[in-house]
């Protein structure tokens, strides 16, 4: 049975490095139906690749296979592999750091390294740079046209060896919780946290109050202010702050048609830190 191929990477558009992928997939099989998350994932960036694979992988069909590529380290000895989830979607990758959160909150049933004697293109075995072409696109393709099986893949890998980046850490205190800004809603500027909704609502914070929201970049206070929390955007007015849950069901603060993350140059990763807090009165 053939599955649908889905490719995100940090390549772009502007050159051919993505028509290169199509076409090693289409060379396998040309009927695939052939799908992209995102080619704009920031340069070397493996932890927008990894939240991006968490924020899509759910809504599509169990048996779709999933090409990563966002590999800095192209041509090392870090391990090329395939990962199957427990939800039987398969994503293949680098082992390097790309299947954080897919392993920490979707769950990985098998991991299988590439046997490249078997999944490579011909006569590349003297390019180092683009696996993405010559070992990942190849291998996907293999796999979503049903031309292998997982087991074709190559040896199994202990799933507790994949390589993980370091995540930031919820903190809850009777009044407040603390977490991270993982990432940015890009084209809309809105921060979203790693606040699950069930942990913000545990510390009793409710719909239509006003909430201090105080965000740090290390020692360095970059924002406190008291921020409404709605439902939508249309719950607050244009140029006016919210809070609100993200599609992911994580916490994110926002600007009604504005851009949060420019107005207060507001970035992400482990370093910024977000507090709620409840206000004195």
């Amino acid at each position: 049975m053939k599955r649908l191929l889905v490719f995100q990477s940090d390549f772009g558009l502007v050159d051919g490095a993505v028509a290169a992928m199509y076409g090693v997939a289409n060379s396998i099989d040309d009927t695939l139906k052939i799908q992209d998350i995102t080619h704009d994932i920031p340069p070397y960036n493996i932890w927008d690749a990894s939240y991006r694979l968490f924020q899509t992988i759910e809504y599509w069909p169990k048996g779709t296979v999933f090409v990563s590529v966002v590999d800095p380290g192209v041509g090392s000895n870090r391990k090329s592999v395939v990962a199957k989830t427990r939800n039987g979607k398969f994503i293949v990758t680098p082992d390097n750091g790309t299947l954080t959160h897919i392993k920490k909150f979707t769950g990985i049933e098998e991991v299988r390294e590439i046997d490249e004697t078997l999944h490579r293109r011909e006569n590349t075995e003297h390019s180092y740079t683009f696996h993405g072409r010559d070992v990942y696109a190849l291998t996907g393709a293999k796999l979503a046209s049903g031309t292998i099986s997982f087991a074709d893949v190559g040896p199994l890998v202990d799933t507790a060896s994949v390589v993980e980046l370091e995540t930031g850490k919820i903190t809850v205190g009777e009044t407040s919780v603390q977490g991270t800004i993982d990432i940015l809603d890009i084209r809309f500027g809105s921060l979203w946290t790693n606040i699950p909704r069930d942990t913000f609502l545990g510390v009793g914070f409710t719909l239509g109050e006003r909430i201090e929201v105080i965000i740090r970049n290390g020692s360095v206070l970059a924002y406190d202010n008291r921020i409404f929390y709605g439902k939508s955007f249309a719950d607050v007015r244009v140029s006016e702050q919210i809070i609100y849950v993200n599609s992911v069901y994580n916490m994110a603060v926002a600007i009604n048609q504005g851009n949060f993350a420019k107005a207060y140059n507001i970035g992400t990763g482990r370093q910024w830190e977000i507090e709620f807090r409840k206000a004195e009165q």
